[in-house]
This record gives structure tokens, sequence and C-alpha cells, in this order.
């Protein structure tokens, strides 16, 4: 499997290039001068055998070809004092001077190797993640929900053709793929062989079923969840391979509803699908301590559902009275 490095964008510190040359560039452009003005305050001990005088324009002059180790030796020190300051000084400075000149072109002949480097280390470890095609206003709620139940950025991969959208996914630590999430392409780039999970929640319905049948060919075992604008669109996504499908113009106008007729049940659903404070919802497995009646349950959590081989069956429902291993509880627990 071919994947093309030049596609993956991984988070990073931003800096722009001509910044760092701008600085290093600073730098040299300060030690000439400090060499200049250091060779001119002690000017009588030089000499410049074109008129036995050094003036402001020959302590440049000198500090320049001596920096740069050009050493025409037109202006040299003829005191032991002017020796002693060109060894213990102005050498050093000559050194220095030529380490920025140097590093700085390694850093952009090694730049491209670097990034390489990187790209293989991030592949060898990039296992169990959660790819999440486009990253719009679904796509960034998604990837914060994520993090909130514990997921690292380095386990989340976005997939978005726009320059915009991949900035937003690397300042918040996420690695970003260049390109269609409907094309093999990027989705191998992504790692789709290996991933967990696939967020399908790029803008058109459409899109939704390609992206989700392309995931679904690639990766027959990943659990992919998808969201679609229209309700009379949900089905395809379900025959494309999606194990979920949230139909987000939908869901909003239920909110939209619930707020208007009763604005504190809307306030208590805004608040369990929100992650991180208040009140959450989630999911764990029973463990063997709890295996047993439902009623006898310890925990502090009020149960809402039992997850039971891939069935979900409601705290009311009489097969979830009695819990059994293998069972996943649904749980609303308080983030205080």
């Amino acid at each position: 499997m071919a994947l093309t490095d030049s596609h993956v964008e991984l988070p990073e510190r931003p800096r722009h290039p001509l910044r760092t040359i701008g600085e290093r560039l600073a730098a040299a452009v300060g030690l000439v001068a400090f060499v200049a003005l250091l060779t001119y305050a002690g000017r009588d001990g030089y000499v410049d055998p074109a008129d036995d005088s050094v003036s402001l324009l020959d302590a440049f002059y000198y500090s320049t070809v001596s920096i740069t180790t050009t050493g025409y030796g037109d202006v040299r020190p003829e005191s032991d004092a002017a020796r002693l300051v060109t060894t213990v000084i102005v050498t050093p400075c000559r050194i220095l001077f030529l380490i920025l000149l140097v590093g700085t072109t390694l850093e952009v002949l090694t730049e491209r190797t670097r990034l390489v480097y990187r790209l293989s280390r991030w592949r060898r470890t990039l296992k169990d993640h959660v790819i999440i095609c486009g990253f719009g206003t679904k796509g960034r709620a998604a990837a914060t929900t994520l993090l909130g139940h514990g997921y690292r950025p380095d386990h989340l991969v976005v997939v978005d053709e726009r320059p915009s959208a991949r900035d937003k996914a690397t300042s918040m630590g996420l690695a970003a793929v260049a390109g269609s999430a409907t094309t093999q392409h990027a989705l191998h780039d992504a790692g789709i062989a290996e991933a967990a999970g696939v967020v399908v929640a790029v803008d058109r319905d459409d899109a939704a079923v390609l992206a989700t049948l392309t995931a679904r060919e690639l990766n027959p075992r990943t659990n992919i969840v998808a969201a679609v604008r229209e309700d009379e669109n949900a089905h395809l996504l379900h025959e494309s391979g999606a194990n979920s499908v949230i139909t987000s113009s939908g869901a909003a106008g239920r909110l939209l509803g619930l707020a208007t007729t009763a604005p504190d049940i809307a306030q208590v659903i805004e608040d369990l699908i929100s992650v991180g404070a208040g009140l959450d919802i989630v999911q764990r497995s029973v463990t063997d301590g709890e295996v047993g009646p439902l009623e006898e349950l310890r925990s502090r959590n009020p149960v809402i559902a039992v997850s039971r081989g891939g069935e979900l069956l409601r705290f009311d429902d009489p097969r979830a009275a009695e819990l059994k291993a293998g069972d996943a509880l649904v749980e609303v627990v308080s983030r205080k």
C-alpha cells in the first residue's frame, strides 16, 4: 500500500521559516557591528597601510572580512592589545558567525528529512485511532467530545480538503490529511486499515454516503458513525455500512422544539451532550462483581440502558433486569 507523505500535516508549534532566517541574519549583522565597534574603539592598535589610520568605515571593512574569514590582511592588528582582542573576542565571533551560516543551511537541507522521520514514527504508532472525515462544526464538536472522553490528540486524524480546517485541526494537536474523505488515497494516508472508528462529518449527504462506502470497503471491522442532514437519507448511510447514523438537522430541530415547549428538558439534554461539566452520558463494561440483578447494582449513577450483544436494552426492558457478563452499562454521571 503506497502512502503519500506530502499529504499528511502533523501538529507542531507554528513558526514561519522567514522569521528564523531573519533572526539569524540579525544575529550575524550584530556580530559584524560588535566587532567593528570593538575595532574602532581600539583603532590605535590597528594599522591600515593605505593611510596609516583606521576610520569607522575601515573598522567595518575589517570586521566583515575577518568575520567571514576572507581576510585580505590590509587592516590588521599591530599592538599586543589588538592581537589579544582578535584572539579572545574576534576569533570566537568568527566561529559563531560560521555556526549561524552553516546551521541555517543545514536546517534547510534537513527539514525534509526531519519531516519524513516524524511521519514514519507517527505511522508506526498509529493504531486503534479515530478518523474524522470533515472538520467543520460537526467534526470539531466530535473531536472535542472524543478528547473529553479520554482520547489522546495523537489518536485522532482529520481528513479535509480545506487548508483552514486542517490548520484548526493541527492547532488542536491533531494530525491532518489533505484530501477528500470520499477517496481511498486520503483514507489510506489516514491509516484506515488500523482505525478503530471513523466519524463521517462532511457537509453533504451524498459525500457522506460515498465516504462511508469507501471506509467500509477499506476496513470491514471499524466502527463508522455518520452524520446526515436529511432523515430520508439515513437509510442510505446504514446500507452503506454505517454502524450509527445521526440526523443533524432533525436532532437540532427536535432540540429547538423542546426548548420552546419545555426549556428545562432541552437544557438537561444540552448538558448531557456537553462533555466535561455537569451531567455526562458514559458507557462502561459490567464488572464481575456487578453481574446479577440490576436493582442491586451499587453504582451511584442512574443506569438508562444496557448494551448486550449489539442490542441496546432500555432500563425498563425486562431483559435488562439481570446483568450478564459482557454487558455494557449506559449511565448518567455527574462531572463536578
